[in-house]
């Protein structure tokens, strides 16, 4: 490790500031790499974001609808939820898919680990690709209000490029694909 990818700030003092069943908040007096005081605030998730793009024979896909209280507005994703951090990931991927869509995949595939906004937060998330499916009854959690859809997976791809998809891990999980697709290896 070079000297420009260690730690250079100084933790002082920590204060939990707002907690709840899914996020944790943080402060911190710090000494930045400056050497001044400052303050960081973290987010801790109680959970790992787990993210899953369902992809039939003809290479379909299911998207999920749902209002989104932070952002004020209707959102156009892939199937996502939480693990829990003691929880095999791939059981929470399956979980969450037979929840949303009513999906069972005979595989997945792991696309790819990601931190989804490490400015801020110590968000990590587990995307995958489901095939093999088969259609079942799905079963939302209450605070779920969801439209699913079925699309072609190259509807998808456009949706990402014309913005109509703005959620990170659904961007990420279709790019990925997209390009693991053309190539062969999905």
């Amino acid at each position: 490790m070079n000297s420009k990818e260690t730690n250079t700030w100084t933790t002082l003092s920590e204060e939990v500031r707002y907690e709840s069943p899914w996020i944790k908040v943080t402060q911190y007096d710090v000494i930045n790499p400056a050497g001044n005081p400052s303050v960081y605030g973290v987010v801790s998730f109680k959970n790992k974001a787990i993210g899953i793009l369902p992809l039939d024979k003809d290479n379909n896909t299911w998207l999920v609808g749902q209002w989104r209280y932070p952002l004020k507005q209707y959102s156009w994703e892939i199937c996502e939820g939480g693990g829990p951090h003691n929880e095999d990931p791939l059981e929470s991927a399956k979980r969450e898919l037979k929840e949303e869509t009513g999906l069972i995949a005979g595989r997945y595939i792991e696309l790819c680990r990601m931190h989804t906004s490490n400015s801020v937060s110590d968000e990590y998330a587990i995307l995958y690709v489901a095939r093999d499916l088969e259609q079942s009854e799905s079963e939302p959690e209450e605070t779920e209000d969801l439209q699913i859809k079925k699309v072609s997976f190259a509807e998808a791809f456009r949706m990402v490029m014309d913005g109509e998809i703005t959620d990170s891990l659904s961007m990420v999980a279709i790019l990925k694909a997209h390009i693991l697709i053309a190539k062969g290896l999905i």
